[in-house]
């Protein structure tokens, strides 16, 4: 690998080549496997992170390849695959379809009322479940070829393919979810794959031992009720909980370090921008005041880092269609691939 790479500089000018960062690799060659996830149908406020994966392409050429939890990361080997045009037209399609479904139950009407949107609903929830398994074939076929995977939304819903992929693999592993929303709706408003739903979905899986969930604030009661009665399958970690530690004195580095007690060894992060202080991503689709701060995650990846587990996999979702929440992504982006590049070199020693 270093040898194909002698003639390349890390700290010259990225060149626009297609791929993130523009890093001098292709799917052989590379280590980790990032797939974009153009996909946004069924959400309920803001549109617009079905172009993230764009957004963050176009803004990763800006950024230097020197990391300080890494500083050789980037020879990992890190690719793109192609955004799938097909998969962004399907989303405008049906993401219009949807449109009037959210619109009909926002008004207080059935959807069997004329005209009936029924057969709507099962049409978008079919699309949504072919995307998944997309998604799922394309992990599993990265992931036997002996390489990492990564995915960029879209919203929410984006990662469940890889989810299944990973349950494929691994016995037992749990998630840490960084997000303002649990996530844990049941189908949200009829969608059976909502981008409010993806971790509602996710404990459909056997082999999700525990979901630790960081920064919720916007949540509702039949949520809070599943967490209580999850027998500890999931714990929440609420930002009002987290602020009022961190004022009576207790430190960020400690909460994290009982963050990450509640995690068994190989850990998926699932990080939705909405869990940050929405400076940080102002176009996102469901952004809510308060959150955390950029550095506060990382603090809380390295900690998981060197606690001794192990990062299998990760996504970065419903980053907003704009410059800033681009340029942001795309740092969240190579931070996770530089510490789970990390984690799994530490892993094997």
């Amino acid at each position: 690998m270093i040898n194909q790479l002698q003639d390349y500089n890390p700290s010259g000018v990225g060149e626009i080549n297609g791929n993130l960062l523009g890093l001098p690799f292709d799917y052989d060659s590379a280590n980790l496997i990032v797939f974009a996830v153009p996909w946004e149908v069924t959400v309920s406020y803001g549109a617009g992170t079905a172009n993230a994966p764009q957004r963050i392409l176009d803004a990763s050429i800006q950024l230097d390849l020197f990391d300080f939890d890494n500083p050789d990361g980037w020879q990992q080997g890190i690719y793109l695959v192609e955004i799938s045009q097909d998969i962004l037209e399907k989303n405008h399609y049906y993401r219009t379809l949807a449109s009037q479904i959210i619109e009909r139950l926002a008004q207080g009407k059935s959807l069997t009322d004329t005209p009936d949107l029924t057969p709507v609903l099962s049409e978008i929830n079919q699309a949504s479940q072919q995307v998944n398994q997309w998604l799922f074939t394309q992990s599993q076929a990265a992931i036997n070829q002996g390489k990492q995977v990564a995915v960029i939304g879209g919203d929410h819903s984006s990662p469940l393919g890889y989810f299944q992929a990973l349950a494929a693999k691994y016995n037992n592993y749990g998630i840490l979810h960084i997000d303002a929303h649990a996530d844990l709706r049941d189908a949200y408003e009829g969608f059976e794959f909502s981008h409010a739903s993806i971790m509602f979905n996710a404990l459909k899986l056997p082999q999700i031992s525990k979901l630790v969930q960081v920064g919720l604030r916007d949540i509702s009661h039949d949520e809070v009720q599943m967490i209580n009665q999850s027998h500890g399958r999931i714990v929440a970690y609420y930002d009002p909980a987290i602020k009022q530690k961190l004022y009576a004195g207790t430190t960020w580095i400690d909460v994290c370090r009982e963050i990450i007690n509640h995690l068994p060894e190989n850990v998926y992060i699932s990080f939705d921008v909405d869990g940050l202080d929405p400076k940080l991503c102002p176009n996102t689709g469901t952004p809510v005041a308060g959150g955390l701060e950029l550095e506060q995650t990382y603090c809380l990846f390295r900690e998981l880092v060197n606690s001794g587990r192990k990062i299998i996999g990760f996504d970065v979702c419903e980053v907003g269609d704009a410059e800033w929440d681009g340029n942001v992504g795309a740092r969240i982006v190579y931070k996770l691939a530089n510490l789970m590049d990390l984690s799994q070199k530490e892993s094997r020693e």
